[in-house]
């Protein structure tokens, strides 16, 4: 297989927020297996209009997005937990995922897609996972069977960027490992 390329949206307006580090992590160990990446963060998603379903012109940045999905190997959607579900952002960009209906495979058709979630609480980060994932079939994805869930109540980050805890630096791991997996067994079939 060629490198495979894993797409990462995620992240807040805020920039450096929680979410979007935690993406960049995970994707750089997909990097790290051999993938080529490109993050769609906050500065970019936030481009983003509200999607219309209605026909209107479609902005470089809705092209950008559904162009790079379509050519994904694999997804990373990394969100914060907003009052128990994912942020208006992230939802806005896979609202904007519309604009693939008409290709062979819309939308995340038959793609791994791997989800991290940063919440202050663990109550918040469950129930935004489950939002997430839920979204994911909607669209014909492929969850991968572990979701990160990272509880922002503690220093996430060190002083380097990387995560701070083990545990969430295996979390963030495991997400890419098993999209690289998903799409590696997908490409040998």
């Amino acid at each position: 297989m060629s490198r495979p390329l894993i797409v990462g949206l995620g992240g807040t307006v805020r920039p450096g927020s929680s979410s979007e580090r935690a993406l960049a992590a995970s994707l750089r160990r997909c990097e790290a297996l051999g993938a080529e990446t490109r993050l769609l963060g906050g500065e970019f998603l936030s481009r983003l209009p509200i999607f219309d379903p209605r026909p209107v012109e479609v902005t470089a940045a809705q092209q950008e997005l559904a162009d790079l999905v379509c050519r994904a190997d694999g997804v990373i959607v990394a969100s914060p937990g907003y009052h128990g579900s994912i942020s208006g952002i992230i939802k806005n960009a896979l609202d904007t995922l519309e604009l693939t209906r008409g290709e062979a495979a819309p939308y995340l058709t038959g793609k791994p897609v791997g989800a991290i979630i940063t919440a202050d609480g663990w109550q918040a980060a469950g129930t935004t996972l489950m939002a997430l994932r839920a979204i994911i079939h909607a669209l014909r994805g492929w969850p991968t069977p572990f979701g990160a869930a990272l509880n922002a109540t503690s220093e996430l980050f060190g002083p380097d960027g990387e995560p701070s805890d083990p545990k969430d630096v295996w979390q963030l791991a495991t997400v890419a490992e098993q999209v690289m997996d998903f799409a590696q067994m997908k490409a040998r079939s």
